[in-house]
């Protein structure tokens, strides 16, 4: 039997906790999956359990750090981080994107914007994925919007927001030396703020919507940080 299991990204949380206890709600209340709250085992537990918001770090400390499940089992993942790591440590377990998992409920209500104009922003991170890139597509259209690509899409991107330009988390390069160190000639690069926010506007010039959707929250902010109007997609889901 192919278990499936949600991890629900301690960063991510951190960033968007009530954003993420959403669609933990869904994921248990649609597809009954256990959640667990990190990809790694003891990783910065208490760090991050003190950095939620007082009103839900109880409800944080209760979902389970970390689990071991059974090779073939599919780990779900809305963090480009998370999956990276899993693809590397655990080759026995497989991956799919929380896209993926929401375009198979038939009964997902997807919001109407109207035929809007959306850039669409991939990650550096998960550029090979061709499947989840496919998944952010067809969501963004079920959702009505008029898809705009940039010139660098899919497999081209180079773009993980302004985290390419400053150094690394250690245990990143130790548990995903074929992401982050062999693929990643250049980059990961100390630079000054002033240096970042001049790289991400000179990057933002080419995006000509007023709004621009990513599916990574590193993306999400180096975006920002370039001026434009940018959402990751769970937030236009959810």
């Amino acid at each position: 039997m192919n278990q499936k299991f949600f991890v629900a990204s301690c960063v991510f949380t951190e960033e968007y906790p009530e954003l993420s206890r959403k669609i933990q709600n869904y994921i248990s209340t649609r597809f009954n999956l256990p959640i667990i709250r990190c990809c790694v085992s003891n990783y910065k537990v208490e760090e991050f359990e003190k950095r939620m918001p007082d009103w839900y770090r109880d409800e944080w400390r209760d979902i389970e750090h970390y689990r071991n499940f059974p090779a073939g089992s599919t780990m779900v993942s809305l963090c480009h981080n998370c999956a990276a790591i899993f693809q590397e440590r655990h080759p026995e377990i497989k991956y799919e994107s929380l896209w993926e998992l929401i375009l198979q409920d038939e009964n997902f209500r997807y919001p109407n914007h109207g035929g809007e104009k959306i850039t669409v922003q991939d990650c550096w991170r998960q550029k090979e994925n061709l499947a989840e890139q496919k998944a952010v597509r067809e969501i963004l259209r079920r959702m009505n919007f008029e898809i705009v690509e940039l010139a660098e899409n899919f497999g081209r991107t180079k773009f993980c927001g302004y985290s390419l330009y400053q150094p690394q988390p250690v245990r990143n390069a130790k548990l995903a030396p074929k992401r982050f160190v062999e693929n990643a000639a250049g980059l990961f690069q100390e630079h000054t703020q002033a240096e970042k926010e001049n790289l991400m506007r000179e990057y933002c010039k080419q995006i000509e919507t007023e709004k621009v959707a990513a599916y990574c929250h590193y993306c999400v902010r180096g975006l920002k940080l370039g001026g434009k109007q940018a959402f990751h997609l769970a937030e236009l889901l959810f």
